[in-house]
């Protein structure tokens, strides 16, 4: 009698799933196709939540008084064509008259970038649960909206204190965390196997874009019309993308009313032995002691202390070392990220084009994991023992740059490898464990470089260094790459 009931619940949670294998394509890849049209529709959210989450990287150069250029390179910017780029010390004078400026320290500037990533510890998680049980469309859509609502208030809030803009940014990553934590239930019905990387990287690389894009941008904004726009601006783009992305993004296939039936039906054969249309409950005591789960949630904290200083500190960088004008700084800033968007993509299909020769899975996925974090982290340690240049400080910049994105194909996506019936739920811890970086990196190198304005630089590029290191080997000895046992479906016995 158990046994029979364990036979019907199981065909009862499976039935949907089950197609004639006779329809499925023998080609999957269809960069025309619904799937990939949904890829597109998530790198365009990702690439406006994440422009407004850095935006204030490059409207920090203007928004603090500059004069007092703390952050010298030696002390010295000799033999630098500086006239070519503006000349020097001009940046106060050039911004316009009704941008307020502000007095805050290094360490202050670490505390207010910091902020933005309180928040996210909490929702990464909570909402890569919820959305696997309401639907990434209302998660990520409702918070999309808050945040471009927080970005519109962002100025007024600086206006009113420093306390007042931190907690507008801490609740602008409650709402940042939700949009990035809820996407990942997107690929547990969307996402065949051997095409999860190249689509998975499409959408991240959104946010690589929305960085290249605010960095570069930002800085004529804030040139010509005050950084309050480049705020202001991001808010309102936000909130008419939210209408957009409420007629056009539907959660699974089955739903969507203009999806080609010969499409939905590889889809769901694809994802047939993988997901299972029933929820069940997380088996967390499993999860806690799984090493292949933690060395994920230490690299990609690792990791992600490698981009937060990229995406935080290249402009105060390069303001620095070569002391231009934001304009000039937002072009030279931006040249690593749009670097870094095209290898992300480029990355994904590599590593499903592996897949389809006969690679071993793990093996792709630690592999992309390395290229993206150690050749990144000796390029950046470099940089403080080179006679500054143009040439040099930016070939070194856009090489660890452009190199980073190729994690978003390995330790990133793994939790769908080992997990898939409860990736959305990892996939946001993950995340959420590595943005505890997002809070620590900008207060101790916001800390290093006040402490020590001479060497700063080099302190904060070699404890980066030793973190990544730390991270990258903990993963490639603990990762892998199969399905857990703790994560397969288990069989209902009870009558």
């Amino acid at each position: 009698m158990a046994e029979l009931s364990a036979t019907a619940g199981k065909r009862k949670c499976s039935q949907d799933m089950q197609v004639d294998e006779k329809l499925v394509p023998k080609k999957g890849l269809n960069l025309c196709s619904t799937r990939y049209g949904v890829a597109f529709i998530i790198h365009i959210c990702n690439f406006i939540a994440t422009a407004q989450l850095a935006v204030i990287s490059i409207t920090m150069v203007a928004m603090v008084n500059s004069t007092d250029h703390r952050f010298q390179f030696n002390g010295s910017t000799e033999g630098l064509p500086g006239d070519s780029f503006g000349g020097l010390n001009d940046t106060p004078a050039s911004l316009p008259a009704r941008a307020p400026v502000y007095n805050w320290s290094p360490q202050i500037q670490g505390i207010i970038f910091g902020s933005a990533s309180y928040g996210m510890l909490l929702t990464l998680t909570l909402s890569g649960y919820l959305a696997g049980r309401v639907g990434t469309k209302r998660v990520v859509g409702v918070s999309l909206f808050a945040s471009s609502i927080l970005n519109i208030f962002t100025p007024l809030a600086a206006e009113l204190g420093l306390v007042s803009l931190i907690a507008t940014r801490i609740l602008l990553s409650l709402s940042q965390g939700s949009v990035l934590g809820g996407q990942y239930a997107l690929w547990e019905k969307w996402g065949p196997p051997h095409e999860r990387s190249r689509l998975c990287s499409i959408g991240l690389s959104g946010m690589t874009l929305g960085t290249f894009t605010i960095i570069l941008l930002g800085g004529i904004i804030c040139q010509t019309l005050g950084w309050p726009f480049a705020f202001y601006i991001l808010g309102a783009m936000g909130c008419v993308y939210c209408l957009f992305w409420f007629v056009l993004l539907y959660d699974d296939p089955v739903s969507h009313p203009w999806i080609n039936v010969t499409e939905k039906e590889y889809i769901l054969s694809s994802l047939a032995h993988q997901v299972s249309p029933c929820k069940q409950p997380l088996p967390i005591k499993a999860m806690l002691r799984s090493l292949p789960i933690w060395s994920m949630f230490v690299c990609g904290f690792s990791h992600q202390w490698l981009i937060v200083t990229l995406i935080v500190y290249i402009p105060t960088y390069i303001g620095s070392v070569f002391n231009i004008n934001i304009r000039d700084n937002g072009f030279l800033s931006a040249l690593p990220f749009i670097i870094a968007w095209v290898t992300g993509m480029l990355g994904g299909h590599l590593a499903d084009f592996l897949l389809t020769k006969n690679f071993r899975l793990i093996t792709v996925r630690k592999a992309a994991t390395f290229l993206g974090n150690f050749p990144s982290s000796v390029l950046l340690v470099v940089l403080p023992f080179l006679t500054p240049s143009y040439i040099t400080t930016m070939i070194l910049l856009t090489l660890s740059c452009g190199l980073s994105p190729f994690s978003q194909s390995g330790v990133y996506i793994n939790a769908l490898d080992i997990a898939p019936r409860h990736s959305s739920f990892l996939m946001g811890t993950t995340r959420a464990f590595a943005y505890i970086s997002g809070i620590l990196a900008p207060s101790v190198n916001g800390f290093l470089l006040n402490q020590d304005p001479e060497f700063g630089w080099r302190n904060v590029f070699l404890l980066l260094l030793a973190i990544n290191l730390s991270g990258l080997t903990f993963y490639l000895v603990f990762g892998d790459a199969e399905v857990q046992d703790w994560a397969k479906e288990r069989k209902l016995t009870r009558l």
